[in-house]
């Protein structure tokens, strides 16, 4: 039973996450894009919005790169300038400073959408089981820190790294590489792929546009030009 879970969840699962994250943005995107938008609650009050949002957003960021950047990369390509440990050592300091912001972060939404009668009128369910979706998956982040702090030799994140590089490279052998993996990492990598899987669903969707950012900045000036207006002869003009 828990070599076809295995299998299952670190096998399959990843690609069905994936499929749905990209053809499922795709397709709402396409069909309902008035849907396409973050449903921010700002205007109803701001309270702890600013200091929960700004805090939510900088850890997440920084932990969607860095967890991508750490993951993806090849050993062979860093192994010359830092070793698996002093990498492992850094992703613990860097990984947990930038996990205790979000979690703060998110816990003051949390707690800003249930206790704030306005504001939980105006929230759909999707909403609150996103938050605590997201809560419980950075509690799971931070409870793998410990675990992580007992294998400085940098096993574990070898381990991970090879099997995410497995996945994306399409390799028979990804579930094997997890073999000895605490449960913690294992909840944790499986709550965040189904991340993925629910993100077409929900306000999430509003991360692509951010990317949209970059392209708006570098755009080129737009030319505005007041319009005449024909007014017929002997009719007063405008002011």
């Amino acid at each position: 039973m828990t070599a076809w879970l295995d299998h299952f969840l670190f096998g399959l699962y990843p690609y069905i996450c994936l499929a749905v994250f990209f053809i499922g943005s795709w397709i709402r995107f396409d069909r309902d894009q008035y849907t396409w938008k973050s449903d921010s609650s700002q205007l109803l009050r701001r309270g702890s919005l600013r200091w929960g949002s700004n805090l939510f957003h900088i850890g997440v960021l920084f932990l969607f790169f860095g967890h991508t950047v750490g993951m993806l990369t090849p050993h062979f390509m860093y192994e010359a300038f830092i070793s698996a440990g002093d990498k492992q050592l850094m992703a613990i300091v860097s990984g947990g400073i930038a996990g205790l912001l979000a979690f703060i972060g998110v816990s003051l939404l949390l707690h800003r959408r249930l206790t704030d009668a306005r504001i939980r009128a105006t929230s759909k369910t999707s909403d609150i089981l996103l938050l605590w979706l997201l809560w419980v998956q950075l509690a799971l982040g931070l409870a793998t820190l410990p675990l992580s702090a007992q294998h400085l030799d940098g096993s574990v994140m070898m381990q991970l790294a090879g099997w995410a590089q497995s996945i994306v490279t399409f390799q028979s052998n990804a579930v094997g590489l997890l073999a000895g993996v605490s449960w913690v990492f294992k909840l944790h990598m499986a709550l965040g792929m189904t991340v993925f899987l629910i993100f077409p669903f929900t306000r999430l969707v509003h991360v692509w546009s951010g990317f949209g950012t970059l392209a708006y900045i570098a755009r080129p000036y737009q030319l505005v030009r007041a319009r005449r207006l024909n007014v017929p002869t002997g009719q007063n003009q405008p002011r």
